[in-house]
C-alpha cells in the first residue's frame, strides 16, 4: 500500500525495549571577558556618582582599575527577584523595645527615695486646727474709746454716692399704647396690599375684554360638526373592530389612534354642552 509505513516483522528480541543513552550535556559557556566591563558608551549606573554622563568611551574590555563602582547594580535592570521584596516576618514591633523598663518601688526606696517625693504640695484652704497644749492670748487691755473713735469716722467719711431713682415705665403716659413706627408699618402693608389687589383688577379686566360669548348659532354648529367627526370616526373604528388578533404594529397604533380621538370629541361635546362658553377673541 503506497505512504503507509513498512511493515516490520515480529520479533522476540523487541519486546524488550533497547536502552536509550541520556544525551551528553555540554559545558556551560563562560566568556573570557569581564562581566563588570562596561559596554562602551554606556550610561547606565552613572546616577548620584562623579563620573561623567557617559562611560567607557574607548570601548575597552579590561575591567576598569581604580574604582569599585561597576555600572551594573543589585535589581537594575528587571528588579530584584522574586521574593525578596517580602517584609521579613520576624522583624516586627516587640512589646517594650523602646520603652526603658521601670525599677521596682522597693529599690526605688533605697537608691533614690527623692523621686518619690511630690514636686509640688497643694495648698490648704483651711487654717490648721491648735494643738491640745496652745494657749490662747489673755488679759489683752486697750484704752481706746469706741464711742469717740466711731464718731469721728462718721464725721470724717467721704459722703455716700446717691443712686439714681429708678424709673416706673408702668406710669409713663404712652404705656399699653400701639408705637407710631407700628402704625407707619401696618399702612406700609395696607398700601402694598391694595397696589396687587388693583393689578389682579386690571388683569382680570383685560382678560374680560379679550374674551366673547359664544353665539348659540355658532355652538349649534360646532355641535353638528363634532357629531359628524365622531361618526366618520367611529365608522372607521367599528370597520376594524372584527380584527380580534393585532399582530401588526400598525394595526395596534390604529387601532389606538381611533380611541384617543373618540374619547377626545366626546370630551369636546360635553363642554359645548354647557350654558354659557366664552370664545378668545384674539385667537
Amino acid at each position: 500500500m503506497e505512504g503507509a509505513a513498512p511493515y516490520e516483522e515480529e520479533s522476540i528480541y523487541k519486546i524488550i525495549p533497547a536502552e536509550v543513552p541520556p544525551p551528553v550535556k555540554p559545558p556551560v559557556y563562560r566568556s573570557k571577558h569581564s562581566p563588570f566591563t562596561c559596554p562602551t558608551a554606556s550610561t547606565f549606573g552613572l546616577a548620584q556618582t562623579s563620573k561623567p554622563g557617559v562611560n567607557n568611551l574607548g570601548g575597552s574590555i579590561e575591567e576598569p582599575a581604580g574604582s569599585n563602582h561597576h555600572f551594573s547594580k543589585g535589581g537594575a535592570t528587571f528588579g530584584k527577584s522574586p521574593g525578596l521584596s517580602r517584609p521579613d516576618q520576624y522583624a516586627f514591633l516587640k512589646k517594650q523595645t523602646h520603652a526603658k523598663p521601670i525599677a521596682p518601688l522597693r529599690s526605688l526606696k533605697e537608691t533614690a527615695p527623692e523621686k518619690l517625693q511630690p514636686s509640688q504640695l497643694k495648698k490648704k484652704l483651711r487654717p490648721p486646727v491648735p494643738a491640745a497644749n496652745d494657749k490662747p492670748v489673755m488679759n489683752l487691755v486697750s484704752d481706746k474709746n469706741f464711742i469717740t473713735a466711731n464718731a469721728v469716722d462718721v464725721i470724717l467719711a467721704p459722703p455716700r454716692r446717691r443712686l439714681p431713682p429708678t424709673q416706673d415705665f408702668l406710669k409713663k403716659a404712652d404705656y399699653g399704647m400701639t408705637p407710631d413706627y407700628l402704625h407707619k408699618v401696618k399702612q406700609d402693608i395696607a398700601n402694598e396690599y391694595e397696589y396687587v389687589r388693583k393689578l389682579h383688577e386690571e388683569e382680570l379686566e383685560s382678560r374680560n375684554q379679550q374674551l366673547r360669548l359664544m353665539g348659540e348659532e355658532e355652538k349649534e354648529a360646532l355641535i353638528r360638526g363634532f357629531k359628524a367627526k365622531w361618526e366618520q370616526v367611529n365608522r372607521e373604528y367599528q370597520a376594524m373592530s372584527h380584527q380580534t388578533k393585532l399582530d401588526t404594529v400598525g394595526k395596534i397604533k390604529r387601532k389606538e389612534h381611533f380611541e384617543s380621538l373618540l374619547g377626545q370629541i366626546e370630551k369636546d361635546l360635553e363642554k359645548l354642552n354647557r350654558k354659557h362658553i366664552f370664545v378668545d377673541a384674539t385667537c
